[in-house]
C-alpha cells in the first residue's frame, strides 16, 4: 500500500498533519478544499487508515497519521534538498571521474581538465584512460566510462555528442628551409613524401587524400604513424610533411609550411551516456571545458 503513494499525497499528509483544518492545509497547498479532501478520501483508502477525523476544533490526527508524520516529513525533506544543475558546489562533490580520451584530446582538453578540477573540486579524483573504439559504448552503459573526448563521428549512435570546438590542420616539417621559401603550392607540395596518422591500423591512406583527389592530386605516403605525437617524432630529422591539428603547435624542431588553403578541419567533442545530462556536475564539468577552449 505505502508503495502507491506519490508525491502530491505526501505533501497533502505532511499539509493535514501540521494545519488544524482542511481549509488552512488546502491554503498551504495552494489548492482547493474539494482538492484536499477528495486526497485524503484516496489516501484512506490506500493506506487503510481514517488518518484525520473531525473535532469541534476542526481535524485531529489518528495515531497512524501521527506515527507516519515524521517519516513524511523526512521524505520531503529529503526531496527539497536534492540540488538543481545550477547549484551545484563542484568543491564539495567527491567522487571519481573516468575519462577516455585519445593522445590528442588528452593533450588539448584533458591535461587542461586534470589542473582545473585540482582547484575548483579537489575531492574529485581523475582516471584518464586510452581510447578504445570497440568497447566504448558497452563501458560508458556499464558506467566505467563517465566521458569521452573525440573527434566527431567515432562517438556511438545512443550517447549524446557536445560540440567543443573545430579542429584546423596545418602543413608542418622539420626542414627549416623548406618552411622558409614561402607560400607552396599544394602541385609543388605533393611532390614531397607524406608521413599520415592511423591510431587504429598500419594504413597509407589518411583524411586528406580525398580532398586531394578533388584537387586533381595525388600524395605519396611514405610512412604511417600511430599517433600525431610520434608523427611528428617521426618528422624530426628528416624531410618529410605532414598534416597535424594546429593545436598541437608550435613544436620544438618542426616548421610551419603556409599553403594558399588546407584540408578541411574535424569537430572535436565530449560524447557521454544520455544519463549524464540530468548529472549536474558533469554537465557543470563540462559546461566549464567548453567554455575555456572557446576562449582559446
Amino acid at each position: 500500500m505505502i508503495d502507491q503513494l506519490d508525491i502530491s499525497h505526501l505533501r497533502t499528509l505532511d499539509a493535514l498533519a501540521r494545519f488544524p483544518t482542511i481549509s488552512a492545509a488546502a491554503e498551504h497547498l495552494d489548492v482547493s478544499q474539494q482538492a484536499v479532501s477528495l486526497q485524503l478520501k484516496k489516501l484512506r483508502t490506500i493506506l487503510g487508515d481514517p488518518l484525520f477525523v473531525r473535532t469541534g476544533q476542526g481535524m485531529a490526527a489518528t495515531p497512524y497519521a501521527r506515527l507516519i508524520a515524521p517519516h513524511i516529513a523526512q521524505v520531503l525533506a529529503g526531496l527539497h534538498a536534492i540540488p538543481l544543475p545550477s547549484s551545484v558546489r563542484p568543491e564539495d562533490v567527491e567522487r571519481t571521474l573516468v575519462i577516455s580520451g585519445t593522445d590528442y584530446t588528452q593533450k588539448v582538453i584533458v591535461a587542461d581538465l586534470v589542473r582545473d578540477l585540482r582547484h575548483a573540486a579537489p575531492k574529485v579524483k581523475v582516471a584518464v584512460v586510452d581510447l578504445e573504439v570497440s568497447a566504448l559504448t558497452r563501458k560508458l552503459h556499464q558506467g566505467e566510462i563517465d566521458v569521452i573526448f573525440t573527434a566527431e563521428g567515432i562517438a556511438a549512435p545512443g550517447l549524446v555528442s557536445m560540440p567543443l570546438f573545430l579542429e584546423q590542420y596545418r602543413c608542418v616539417t622539420a626542414d627549416r628551409a623548406l618552411a622558409d621559401a614561402g607560400t607552396m603550392s599544394l602541385a609543388a607540395l605533393v611532390t614531397h613524401d607524406f608521413i599520415v596518422t592511423n591510431p587504429g591500423g598500419a594504413s597509407f591512406t589518411g583524411s586528406a587524400d580525398g580532398w586531394f583527389a578533388r584537387q586533381g592530386l595525388q600524395r605519396r605516403v611514405v610512412a604511417s604513424a600511430p599517433s600525431f605525437f610520434m608523427a611528428l617524432e617521426y618528422l624530426k630529422g628528416s624531410a618529410m610533411v605532414a598534416f597535424i591539428p594546429a593545436r598541437l603547435l608550435p613544436c620544438d624542431g618542426i616548421h610551419e609550411i603556409a599553403l594558399p588553403k588546407y584540408p578541411p578541419g574535424y569537430g572535436v567533442v565530449a560524447a557521454f551516456h544520455p544519463t549524464a545530462q540530468n548529472d549536474p556536475f558533469m554537465m557543470w564539468m563540462l559546461e566549464r571545458v567548453r567554455a575555456r577552449l572557446a576562449a582559446r
